[in-house]
């Protein structure tokens, strides 16, 4: 096999592949030779768990399209760049500026040839554009790539293991993420596409639905199994799995993921049918609706993903809605603010309905004032 030093010319872009898929097998020998050159660059994207063998810090730079919780002591360290990149964008950035030199990726073997595992995403795309590959061939990881099989000539194997996607256990909800739920289920229609955010509460929406739905997510957590056990999921598309060996397991073999081209296009989100409703959380929410999404003013907590793609989406979307779900307080201090702890991650006129353990807000055809007292009264 060829080795990836072979692959990496001096001073090249390296992307790596993100998800729970990640190509943690080869990120010590690429920070290891990050170390010895001291001119090669990485850029990866969303990575849900912490990889040991991933030190940003010994590149020359180092950046992020979308942090997520593995990276965030890197983050927090500054070794590692947030850009403040929507996911929908990512593929013009990717295609243009930041177009790598080298994409390293896992990828699983079918008949009909190589796929990717339990990520679609922006690789793809990076693939078909002509970026070369540099790949590990897990022989047990699934495969939901929903795509053709990728061409031959772009890929460089460079191991074969046994290695299988990271695994992301979602804590039970509790009476919160319940309470909140059951506001949310009831304003998805019968048939609708639901879209939800990873953890607790998007556990807890899905387990809150009582009628059958779409789910078009970027995500696909565990919990959609449970839909699907229950009878409830009509069908499912998303950019990324995320969740344990039982929704593995569920997809593999499944044409469920797709490139963040069109998964997270928010014209192909608002324009088909049913309703979208986008269900989407938050850290903090100020007066005037706009959400914070990325940390608090000490920390990185995630990025921008795709939360403004899909709440601009079901804002536009006959028939849709822009929800954002979230406690009325953390750590015992309102999650109402004045002033949001970072920049805006989505604008107040993208959201449309602001629910809480508390109630609902419905924002539709209100001023700027009479939303204020709106969410105050929620708050209140």
């Amino acid at each position: 096999m060829t080795a990836l030093a072979d692959l990496v010319h001096p001073g090249a872009l390296v992307a790596l592949a993100d998800g729970t898929g990640s190509p943690r097998s080869l990120t010590p020998e690429l920070s290891e030779l990050a170390r010895r050159r001291g001119d090669l660059r990485l850029l990866t994207g969303w990575l849900p768990a912490a990889d040991p063998g991933l030190d940003p810090g010994a590149f020359a730079d180092a950046r992020t399209i979308m942090p997520g919780w593995g990276l965030r002591r890197h983050v927090d360290a500054g070794a590692l760049r947030v850009l403040p990149v929507r996911i929908s964008a990512v593929p013009a950035l990717l295609a243009g500026r930041l177009r790598p030199d080298l994409l390293v990726a896992t990828l699983v073997r079918r008949p009909d040839g190589l796929r990717f595992p339990t990520e679609v995403a922006w690789m793809r795309g990076l693939v078909e554009s002509g970026v070369p590959v540099a790949a590990v061939v897990s022989r047990t990881a699934p495969c939901a790539d929903a795509g053709d099989p990728l061409p031959d000539a772009a890929i460089t194997v460079v191991a074969e293991n046994d290695d299988r996607p990271a695994e992301i256990a979602v804590p039970e909800p509790g009476p919160v993420e319940t309470a909140i739920a059951a506001h949310v289920a009831a304003l998805v229609p019968e048939g609708a596409r639901v879209q939800v955010a990873p953890g607790r509460l998007g556990s807890a929406v899905l387990a809150a639905l009582q009628v059958p739905v779409r789910v078009d997510s970027g995500l696909l957590p565990e919990s959609v199994v449970d839909l699907d056990e229950r009878g409830l999921l009509l069908d499912a598309t998303a950019a990324y799995l995320v969740g344990t060996r039982r929704l593995y397991d569920w997809a593999d073999g499944r044409p469920l993921l797709g490139p963040v081209e069109t998964v997270h296009d928010p014209t192909r989100l608002a324009a088909a049918q049913p309703p979208l409703v986008a269900v989407n959380t938050a850290l903090e929410i100020d007066p005037d609706g706009q959400v914070n999404v990325e940390g608090t003013a000490t920390s990185a907590m995630g990025g921008i993903g795709g939360h403004p793609d899909y709440a601009m989406a079901g804002s536009r979307c006959p028939g849709g809605l822009s929800v954002i779900a979230l406690a009325a307080t953390h750590g015992g201090r309102p999650t109402l603010v004045e002033r949001l702890s970072r920049p805006v991650t989505t604008a107040g006129h993208d959201v449309d309905v602001v629910v809480t353990e508390r109630g609902v807000a419905d924002l539709r055809g209100l001023d700027r004032t009479e939303r204020r007292h709106a969410l105050a009264a929620l708050w209140g």
